[in-house]
């Protein structure tokens, strides 16, 4: 997907800041696996307040004791590697929250007439 635009899928998951995997934060696995099947890209966005299956709310207010924040992991590519990503979650994602949607990509990548960033949205053979 490297510097091209046009249709794309949205991964989004949402999960608590205190979520983990074998010792790591569940959003930064999730990163680091989207990273290593080459997809464009992942971000992590914290919530300031947020509410889930719990129905507890979540605050990061300074006199509040809320902890676990909601936290976002973002994911656009091209539909089919999207798709083809979503089985890494399953192992992951118990009580968070994984959604789809359609968009589309009107920017990516280095400027026109950059040279693209080796390995970037492409998999394993863009890799060097």
């Amino acid at each position: 997907m490297s510097g091209s635009a046009g249709s794309a899928l949205r991964l989004t998951v949402y999960v608590g800041e205190s979520d983990s995997w074998h010792h790591r934060p569940l959003y930064s696995e999730i990163v680091h696996r989207a990273h290593a099947a080459g997809l464009a890209g992942a971000s992590v966005f914290r919530g300031v307040e947020g509410f889930g299956a719990s129905s507890l709310v979540h605050t990061a207010r300074l006199l509040s004791l809320g902890e676990d924040l909601p936290v976002a992991v973002v994911i656009v590519d091209a539909a089919e590697r999207v798709r083809a990503f979503l089985p890494e979650l399953d192992g992951l994602v118990g009580d968070g929250l994984v959604t789809l949607d359609e968009c589309e990509v009107v920017r990516f990548g280095p400027e026109a007439g950059d040279a693209p960033v080796a390995g970037h949205g492409r998999g394993a053979e863009g890799a060097k």
